[in-house]
């Protein structure tokens, strides 16, 4: 497991995090405590409750609970869910396997994990939800078959024709999981004041190739697989889906927003379908005049081609719908620049900012990013900045991972998904109370005015981590030549070492002794740099030691800066490679006691750093030879 240090116990874990996070209540314009929830609806280009006061909903996904998604929980060969439990069921029993679902489910998200977002100023909660959750234990079990070989596929969508022919379909609200799971998450976050976006991630079908996302059994056969009628059986089924759902929430104020379809792509001609959307604006006017005829007033969340972004002829304009109030269009914002000059020339396209703001003055619509995330704590702070700036709500993906350096919430290190031993520990550790918090990245979405903030209290004399460099943005905090990812064709990493923090600084675990935590800084480029704020409790000289490594042919050299000043120069000779660590010296000019900004800056390229530790310098008699 990667972690910033030594870490409590877990008896006093979730005590150590609240003090941590205590007073970082990040958003403003969230309904205050005690307000309630009322329904939502759209005026122009806003989002208004009953009172007519505007609503910016700025929120967490809740990804990886009710879908996994295999990069979340660290099974990325398995690549989906049907993959998953394919592999499981070679060593497990079916009962077995809905067991272990069942206590999956009831561990990875709970009150506990709605209560802390709440608590960090959020109001809002995305709930990505599979369909495979609103059918019966029967009907599930067909499914499973179907994943288990595509030669039972097209028995599975038989049964789904039949079962839909006879009204079997998503009825028994009383006894389908995803029903019951729903009015949790709904009951949790209402007791905070919190909307809930009911998302639909993966659609029966599937609405992309990508089955991470949408767990497919056969690429795209949401838009493409008929039944033995010639119906496209899975649009018919999704339909169904949703009026059920507004049959029984239509009412329900504690709802957001309906979120159609997550993500569909590569609807093109690519995969033997058009290029203008036709596909897509079918099956949403079907869906947007099924819920309006059960007298459902929700907003309707709509998401483009292409991973929610591209809205040819799915324009208000172009919708085959009698009814066009209140609706919103959906953006999810990954891996492109957050400049506020930065735009894309198709206006339909609206994942940047420019665009956004433009689509949603064109056509009076509200708009909202439904997932942004993946990034730096770097990039993670322009979004927020910039989307705030133009009033546009949004919802990160995601509150906790597996080993995640991007997430709010990190769950421990468990093993294999596919021993018992493993999933033990996966039901363990994905617990609120085991989880470990990214205090970096809630930092990233502190208002600007935040500022830079220590990281760790650091006092000198004492020992400094390299690591525990301060809070904040580039340029304040830190200096790194790459510190976030603005092109999704880029593929390489902001940090590195994929270790320990999620900035642009280059973390990497080492094999050192104490007092090493098994970081150390690395990739050290000329000009870069790093600020620790730090207490100064005795004046004078001090003798600072510094761990190092180096790798390199040539020489390195870090310079060692109080408010500015060099006040120590460190030198790393020529490396080996593998480095070895040793432990070098200098001595510092005199510094004044008090509060002061410790800065370790890159003169010369190649370093590694572990640790710093400062000592009082012996001191000089005069006239000594």
């Amino acid at each position: 497991m990667q972690n910033t240090g030594s870490q409590p116990e877990n008896g006093v874990r979730m005590r150590w995090l609240l003090q941590a996070l205590l007073g970082l209540l990040l958003l403003a314009g969230c309904p205050a405590a005690g307000q309630g929830l009322s329904m939502l609806h759209a005026q122009g280009s806003k989002i208004l409750d009953a009172t007519g006061q505007e609503v910016v909903l700025r929120g967490f996904n809740v990804g990886g609970w009710l879908l996994q998604e295999s990069y979340i929980l660290k099974t990325d060969t398995l690549d989906s869910q049907a993959r998953i439990r394919r592999a499981l069921l070679r060593t497990m029993s079916e009962p077995e396997l809905e067991e272990f679902y069942a206590q999956f489910r009831a561990r990875f998200i709970t009150k506990a994990d709605i209560d802390f977002l709440a608590a960090q100023g959020f109001n809002c909660v995305r709930l990505p939800l599979h369909y495979d959750l609103f059918l019966t234990r029967e009907q599930r079990r067909a499914r499973t078959r179907a994943g288990q070989s595509p030669r039972h596929v097209e028995a599975y969508v038989q049964d789904l024709a039949r079962w839909y022919d006879q009204d079997q379909l998503f009825t028994d609200a009383k006894n389908l999981e995803g029903f019951r799971l729903i009015d949790d998450v709904l009951s949790w976050c209402a007791a905070k004041n919190m909307y809930v976006i009911l998302d639909l991630h993966a659609a029966p079908g599937g609405q992309g190739p990508d089955r991470n996302i949408n767990d497919n059994l056969v690429p795209l056969d949401l838009w493409k697989r008929r039944d033995a009628r010639g119906r496209l059986i899975y649009q018919d089924i999704t339909v169904r889906l949703w009026e059920q759902l507004a049959a029984r929430y239509r009412r329900d104020s504690r709802v957001a927003m309906y979120d159609f379809l997550n993500e569909p792509h590569k609807v093109n001609s690519a995969n033997g379908l058009s290029d203008d959307n036709r596909e897509i604006n079918a099956l949403y006017s079907r869906l947007i005049n099924a819920v309006r005829a059960r007298n459902d007033p929700h907003l309707l969340l709509l998401e483009g081609n292409g991973y929610g972004n591209e809205y040819t002829s799915l324009t208000p304009d172009k919708l085959r719908i009698a009814d066009r109030t209140n609706l919103v269009y959906n953006a999810h914002r990954y891996w492109c620049s957050n400049g506020p000059g930065a735009a894309d020339p198709n206006a339909n396209q609206i994942n940047l900012i420019h665009n956004l703001v433009a689509f949603r003055d064109t056509w009076q619509v509200p708009v909202w990013v439904g997932e942004t995330g993946e990034n730096s704590n770097e990039w993670f702070a322009g979004a927020v900045q910039g989307l705030n700036q133009a009033g546009i709500g949004w919802c990160h993906w995601t509150l906790k991972r597996v080993e995640g350096a991007t997430s709010l919430l990190r769950v421990r290190a468990y093993g294999s998904i596919l021993t018992p031993a493993g999933r033990a520990a996966l039901l363990q550790n994905c617990q609120f109370a085991e989880c470990l918090p990214n205090r970096d990245v809630l930092a990233a979405f502190a208002p600007p005015t935040a500022g830079r903030q220590p990281f760790a209290t650091l006092t000198l004399p004492g020992l400094v981590h390299a690591t525990d460099y301060d809070l904040g943005r580039h340029g304040a905090a830190y200096q790194d030549e790459y510190a976030e990812r603005t092109d999704y064709r880029n593929q390489k990493a902001t940090n590195s070492g994929n270790a320990c923090r999620n900035d642009g600084a280059d973390i990497f675990p080492v094999d050192d002794q104490a007092p090493s935590r098994g970081f150390a800084l690395g990739s050290m480029a000329v000009g870069e740099w790093l600020n620790y704020t730090v207490q100064v409790q005795q004046a004078g000289r001090y003798t600072v030691q510094a761990r190092v490594a180096n790798d390199q042919a040539t020489p390195a050299r870090l310079l060692v800066k109080l408010d500015g000043a060099v006040i120590g120069t460190l030198l790393i000779g020529k490396g080996d490679s593998p480095a070895t660590w040793t432990t070098v010296s200098a001595t510092t000019t005199a510094i004044p006691t008090g509060p002061h900004t410790l800065q370790v800056y890159v003169e010369q390229p190649g370093a590694q750093l572990s640790w710093l530790r400062f000592s009082p310098a012996p001191a000089v008699v005069q006239g000594s030879e």
